[in-house]
């Protein structure tokens, strides 16, 4: 499967619980912080619902 980089570039203040446990579920605890994983439906889910939280890179 492809994989893809995801980076946290806003923070989850003030956000919704499901959001912050999204962005948890993803590995993203910080700002500007970059984890790299499989394209995975799931994943790309997640992304969906948080992409105004994250930036994106294909690998």
């Amino acid at each position: 499967m492809a994989k893809i980089k995801i980076t946290q570039v806003k923070s989850i203040i003030d956000r919704s619980e499901r959001q912050k446990r999204t962005m948890q579920a993803l590995g993203l605890t910080k700002m500007n912080q970059s984890v790299e994983v499989e394209a995975t439906a799931a994943i790309i889910g997640m992304v969906r619902k948080v992409n105004h939280l994250i930036a994106i890179e294909s690998i």
